[in-house]
């Protein structure tokens, strides 16, 4: 019976519920998730491990998932290193996931993640995502979304879903293995990302600070674990938070530090239960006046960046 193997690009519009998507075909949480557009700064890759089902003679599988930033057009570095991480997912994968929200009216941006698809030549298949936010006749609505996308692109499938509700997902999955090539195991069965856990710690940080400001306070934020050292019974972390202005620094501290406090603490929870021990957590705030127009600065927030520097300085 054959195994089948690839790399498959989640690729849409900010919120259409890429990470949404990801977090749920893998079954555990990789990418943070918000209200907020752009959540999504980096690729962030989950492995799903597909048994083989000799009743069915179904194939089995593992299927690299690759979630990406939001498609817009790039108005910083920082959105421009953006658009470079989406680039970078088309590149060698194997299949590509358009997922569009059906909630949304059509716009210029479709077309032009739509443009990104074409220019990539890999098979596609159309995610229909949302749909539990459809109630009754409203369903219909799908009929012209599939009339219309199926005119521009000749997709290899188009599948209704809600990644929320987790409805859908099963159908996806074996069309997916379907459409991959037979290969071999790229990762072993017991690993479900490639991410380095502090990368993952500075994420759940960062995610609780998009859940609790507001206005420009999110997006000229980005977090760095500074010190992180894992013992058996206690993880000790210090992380610095970077924005641009003074007057965001104060929202993020708060009133005698109430706000910083309360990021720590819903965050802390999170990192307990990946890290599987207590977690001592500092929190810093340092303002970098424009910090997202910064060449050199985006590219040292990549995570694999990040990890070349600290090889570096072990071997010093």
């Amino acid at each position: 019976m054959s195994f089948h193997s690839g790399f498959v690009c989640i690729l849409g519009r900010p919120n259409a519920g890429k990470s949404t998507l990801l977090n749920a075909l893998v079954g555990e949480k990789l990418a943070i998730v918000s209200p907020k557009p752009q959540t999504t700064r980096n690729r962030i890759l989950g492995v799903i491990h597909v048994p083989r089902q000799k009743e069915t003679k179904k194939p089995g599988g593992q299927v690299i998932l690759i979630d990406t930033p939001g498609v817009h057009r790039p108005d910083s570095s920082l959105g421009r290193r953006m658009m470079g991480e989406v680039r970078d997912a088309l590149e060698g994968c194997n299949l590509v996931l358009l997922i569009v929200d059906v909630t949304w009216k059509s716009s210029a941006a479709d077309q032009f993640v739509l443009d990104l698809v074409k220019k990539s030549g890999t098979p596609a298949l159309l995610l229909l995502n949302k749909i539990d936010l459809l109630h009754g006749g409203q369903k219909e609505k799908l009929l012209p979304i599939i009339a219309r996308y199926g005119q521009l692109h000749d997709f290899k499938e188009v599948i209704p879903l809600s990644a929320r509700k987790h409805e859908g997902l099963d159908i996806l999955l074996e069309k997916v293995i379907g459409a991959l090539p037979e290969g071999p195991h790229y990762f072993p069965e017991d690993q479900v990302t490639d991410q380095p856990v502090r990368f993952m710690v500075a994420e759940i940080i960062r995610e609780q600070v998009l859940l609790e400001t507001s206005e420009e306070v999110p997006y000229a934020t980005t977090v760095v674990v500074e010190q992180f050292e894992e013992g058996a019974k206690l993880t000790r972390i210090a992380a610095l938070i970077y924005c641009e202005r003074e007057g965001q620094k104060g929202i993020l501290v708060g009133k005698k530090g109430q706000m910083l406090k309360k990021i720590g603490t819903a965050a802390r929870a999170q990192i307990e239960k990946m890290v599987g021990t207590r977690v001592f957590l500092e929190l810093f705030v340092k303002v970098k006046p424009h910090w997202r127009e910064s060449h050199h600065f985006v590219e040292e927030l990549d995570w694999r960046r990040q990890l070349e520097m600290l090889a570096g300085r072990e071997k010093a």
